[in-house]
């Protein structure tokens, strides 16, 4: 009994009960929290889209499935021309207004795909969206960090990973009942939801950037943005990181026609599984950053890696069911424990007038990893079908120790 009353009496002081995650979060600024629920339209806006884009491309728009890849990439391809050019824009006219239009031009994007048909003009709506995203989600970061100090950042970031997921896990179930009606329904859905993240920005999103820390400084124009080619800390950090998600990236590239040639599992089964990693998120995302809200950055990055490591050993010695489910759970783990981490380190290496910037950059090097990473794992199934883990291994191993020792170098 004694015991028992011990138990309860530490249950007020557990970092992860419902009610303090609740309270953190009510207690955010304005600015935070919208940018929070950014996070959860734009997942949305993805999710309604994203599973349904190759048959609409293929069965509505009257595109050979042979184009369909170059169709994707060409949205990877607008976000990577734009980047270089405005993705710092943020830091110099400020937030608000860059959200107002970034926002607006991908949701009409949006609407326009529902009217286009052919390869060609598809690419050309495409590139346009990629153009207007190029700014949304480092700017989204900025806004979140913005207005609560440095020591949050984490779990706040986790809170934006889970709203991001709980959009990722809804969207999918918005745009099959579109999808009943039409293909090119789930394009007007997704313009919807980006839409109302206008008209939330429009009405409740206050300025957080500080114009007067924005230097004058001629060097600070945008076409200087990438930091990355002037700050040797970020370039290093943003260089292992992005080898470290490259292999991380055949998981989701390479697992689906892994687990479909073994006999394991359906295409319809593998969206099943990978909605169960995104739902892992939502549940256990906020409770495992606030139990380890003190972990030194090193050991979360050495933790991540070696939990994405037993994530390639796993499915290198099987294809089975279990194994399957075991390899995505450590995936989404290894996620949980990296993905808030990358933009906090970020943000500690940003002056306060340089975090859209300094954001910008990283997001250049997500699309890269989003471009090469699938490639690259595909390529390497083609020539054997364990091969992706087998590589895997020694690359997520080499850059965890080189991202941990980079992390420990600078702090």
């Amino acid at each position: 009994m004694r015991l028992r009353l011990q138990l309860v009496s530490l249950l007020p002081r557990l970092p992860f009960r419902r009610s303090v995650s609740l309270r953190i979060f009510t207690n955010a600024p304005l600015a935070t929290k919208v940018g929070l629920f950014l996070c959860f339209f734009v997942g949305f806006a993805d999710g309604v889209l994203m599973p349904f884009f190759a048959l609409w491309a293929e069965k509505e728009a009257g595109i050979s499935a042979a184009h369909i890849g170059l169709l994707l990439a060409c949205y990877s391809g607008g976000e990577l021309l734009a980047t270089p050019l405005v993705g710092g824009i943020a830091d110099r006219v400020g937030r608000r207004p860059v959200l107002l239009i970034s926002t607006a031009g991908v949701g009409l994007g949006f609407a326009m795909l529902y009217f286009t048909h052919g390869v060609w003009a598809s690419a050309l709506v495409l590139i346009l969206i990629g153009a207007f995203e190029s700014v949304l989600h480092p700017t989204i970061s900025a806004v979140i960090a913005d207005a609560i100090p440095p020591e949050q950042h984490r779990y706040y970031f986790s809170i934006a990973r889970v709203m991001s997921s709980a959009g990722r896990v809804a969207g999918p179930a918005v745009g099959s009942v579109l999808a009943l009606f039409s293909l090119g329904a789930v394009f007007l859905g997704s313009a919807l939801a980006t839409l109302i993240s206008t008209l939330i920005i429009a009405l409740w999103l206050p300025e957080t950037l500080n114009k007067n820390t924005v230097p004058d400084d001629e060097e600070e124009s945008l076409l200087g943005i990438l930091p990355a080619f002037r700050d040797a800390r970020l370039a290093g950090l943003l260089l292992w990181s992005m080898c470290l998600q490259i292999s991380a990236g055949w998981l989701s590239s390479v697992l689906p026609l892994y687990a479909v040639d073994a006999g394991t599992l359906t295409p319809s089964q593998i969206g099943l599984l990978f909605t169960y990693a995104a739902v892992l998120t939502v549940l256990f995302q906020l409770k495992i950053s606030a139990v380890l809200a003190h972990v030194s950055n090193f050991k979360m990055v050495i933790a991540s890696g070696c939990v994405l490591v037993g994530a390639f050993i796993c499915l290198l010695f099987s294809s089975s069911l279990a194994a399957l489910v075991l390899g995505v759970s450590l995936l989404s783990l290894s996620q949980m424990l990296f993905g808030p981490l990358l933009p906090t380190l970020i943000m500690e290496l940003a002056p306060a007038h340089t975090r859209a910037t300094y954001m910008a950059a990283a997001s250049v090097a997500a699309d890269l990893k989003d471009t090469v990473g699938p490639a690259a794992g595909t390529s390497l199934y083609a020539i054997a079908v364990r091969l992706p883990w087998m590589v895997g291994i020694p690359v997520a191993a080499c850059a965890t120790l080189a991202l941990a020792f980079n992390v420990r170098r600078y702090k």
